[in-house]
């Protein structure tokens, strides 16, 4: 079972809950006040499936270029392990 880790707020991590936050919301909101806010969900979950074949998340983009959420592992990370594996 895999299991990530909650040792920090990392950008991932804050995206599945704003995800979450998103999804339950919009189900609520549709269910309690008017249907069109079942509109929340299904971009939300537009925007996953966008995200799996292009990588490209504008709400990642919010964050770390507003917030400077970093991801769990950065490029600079990935780097720094090649050039180690290269020695």
């Amino acid at each position: 079972m895999y299991r990530a880790p909650t040792h920090r707020w990392y950008l991932e991590r804050i995206i599945w809950l704003i995800a979450g936050i998103v999804v339950v919301g919009g189900i609520c909101l549709g269910l309690l006040v008017h249907p069109y806010w079942f509109a929340l969900p299904i971009l939300a979950g537009i925007n996953m499936i966008i995200f799996s074949f292009t990588g490209f998340c504008p709400m990642a983009v919010i964050l770390n270029k507003t917030f400077h959420i970093k991801p769990l592992i950065s490029r600079d990370d990935i780097d720094e392990k090649r050039a180690l594996h290269e020695r």
